[in-house]
């Protein structure tokens, strides 16, 4: 029999983007309404590269958020050439910063600051193994001689592999993961590495980029793969294996910048994650393995808490609206106008 309602442990979104300023205050709340807390990307303009200004940026989200708002952003640093063992000593250390970005220079939006050469951030990384920080990585090579769609594949070879090989101990969030071999890699690699996956990268192969024309809402950063990538990231997140959670990966950008001749990477899920997780582990026939890649294993890997209360979705179909505003201009959310069969109704 199907279920029409399903109550799970209040969830957590263990990648988002939340911009800041103007976009900040316009975003936030969506977020807030969905999950209780995020792990929230530092890279802004300038990136958030040390613990005054990942804790300047924390009150600057916390004083964003809707009054009654309860939401806990959960900071990180940027990782540069130039990360110190000291600043990562003051993060671990902090009660606030809870991961530091690994950002391949030029890999996405605002990574041109990010690491060149991953050996040129060796001390950073014996001070995050040492002191049990993790290494939340974008998980793709920036080679011009490398296909886009085979940037994650090769990045396991070149830099994922090294990496573990040289700090053993360091725990390792591999992020947005995209592929097949990246599913199966998180799933046989040794103790120490969780892995989040989008509902886009759930729901959609990138035949949805192309589909009656060229869809930029479509297009993120890793890119949307061919079918049997999504078949198997399906299958990685509804098996119970606690080394895969979610992360929306939600990065929102102005509709004009979106739909613009060199448009920018992200979709933009906030205000309908869960809607569209659901809707990815209902095709599945997995809806009761939600909760634990929702609300359990994120908390697990980064030795939080679960969550007090709930939230309920129910089977109850509704319209994602056409756009939504943002500062000058307007938002565009993924699948814009589809209509989806779950919806949020309830958070206790």
């Amino acid at each position: 029999m199907a279920t029409d309602e399903l109550t799970i442990t209040r969830p957590d979104d263990w990648h988002l983007h939340l911009r800041d300023g103007d976009a900040l205050a316009a975003v936030a709340g969506a977020s807030a309404a969905q999950f209780a807390r995020a792990i929230v990307m530092p890279n802004l303009k300038p990136p958030v590269t040390t613990v005054d200004q990942a804790r300047a940026y924390r009150d600057r989200v916390l004083a964003a958020l809707p009054p009654g708002a309860d939401f806990d952003p959960l900071m990180t640093l940027y990782l540069t050439d130039n990360t110190s063992a000291a600043q990562i000593r003051e993060a671990a250390r902090s009660g606030f910063v809870h991961g530091v970005k690994l950002y391949p220079a030029g890999a996405t939006t605002n990574s041109d600051a990010g690491v060149t050469d991953i050996r040129l951030a060796s001390a950073a990384l014996e001070a995050m193994q040492a002191e049990g920080l993790a290494l939340l990585v974008h998980g793709e090579v920036t080679d011009r001689d490398v296909d886009v769609f085979d940037r994650e594949k090769v990045f396991i070879d070149r830099v994922m592999i090294p990496l573990r090989r040289d700090f053993p101990a360091l725990r390792i969030v591999f992020e947005h993961i995209t592929t097949m071999q990246a599913a199966q890699y998180v799933r046989d690699a040794d103790d120490g590495i969780g892995a989040t996956i989008t509902a886009h990268h759930l729901l959609y192969n990138r035949n949805a980029i192309f589909a009656g024309g060229l869809r930029p809402h479509w297009y993120c950063l890793p890119v949307l793969k061919r079918e049997e990538h999504r078949r198997a990231l399906l299958e990685a997140a509804t098996s119970g294996n606690p080394r895969y959670f979610l992360g929306t990966d939600s990065a929102p950008h102005a509709q004009r910048l979106k739909e613009h001749a060199a448009a920018c990477a992200g979709c933009y899920t906030a205000p309908h994650a869960l809607e569209l997780y659901a809707s990815a582990f209902d095709a599945a026939g997995a809806l009761d393995a939600l909760e634990g890649f929702a609300s359990h294993h994120g908390p697990a890997f980064y030795r939080l808490p679960v969550n007090a209360g709930t939230v309920t979705l129910r089977r109850e179909p509704w319209q994602i609206p056409e756009s939504l505003p943002f500062p000058g201009d307007a938002i565009v959310p993924l699948a814009a106008g589809e209509t989806l069969q779950w919806r949020l109704v309830a958070r206790r």
